[in-house]
């Protein structure tokens, strides 16, 4: 039975969970027209479709005590991972989503939005935002999918990088009642 819970002192250990590789087979490209944001799809030929891991964040609990850390949990065992960290506005930032590569398709990825959004309220927050590359377009669709919607591009971001060809989109989605104002 999975469950989702906010991961304590004691089960610091659970919040570096390994990054596993993912894979890049198209791109979103977003628009604004008219003050509306939309996005097309370019979907790679197969020969162009590569996979691509990002490093492992090796947290520190105790370094980051203004985050909120939410696991996923198969019993004792933590198979994905939510990092929330405050906003400057009244939205709370998703810092981190992963989930563990045996459990992808289990809508994990969208128990810990839930749960992202629920503790987001609960501390006075409008909603959440996040940002995925515009290249990781499972990422994209899964937080369109989850009722994210886009409201920004960062096309500089990656600027003198080695990921020059990237942006970012960043992605908003309401929380629904609040607490407190």
């Amino acid at each position: 039975m999975l469950e989702i819970r906010q991961i304590d002192k004691q089960h610091s250990g659970d919040i570096n969970i390994q990054n596993e590789p993912f894979e890049l087979f198209g791109k979103m490209i977003p628009s604004l027209e008219n003050g509306k944001w939309g996005y097309d799809i370019l979907c790679f030929p197969p020969e162009e479709t590569e996979e691509m891991c990002f490093p492992d964040e090796n947290y520190c609990f105790d370094d980051m005590t203004d985050s909120v850390f939410l696991g996923a949990y198969d019993g004792e065992k933590c198979v994905g991972l939510a990092v929330l960290q405050p906003g400057f506005f009244k939205y709370m930032y998703l810092y981190d989503l992963k989930v563990d590569r045996a459990y992808r398709g289990r809508h994990i990825g969208k128990m810990l939005i839930d749960a992202a959004k629920e503790t987001a309220a609960r501390l006075g927050y409008f909603g959440l935002y996040t940002q995925g590359q515009d290249n990781n377009l499972a990422a994209c669709l899964f937080y369109i999918k989850v009722g994210f919607c886009i409201g920004g591009f960062g096309s500089n971001v990656y600027r003198h990088t080695s990921q020059e060809e990237k942006a970012d989109i960043i992605f908003y989605t309401e929380c629904g009642k609040r607490e407190r104002d």
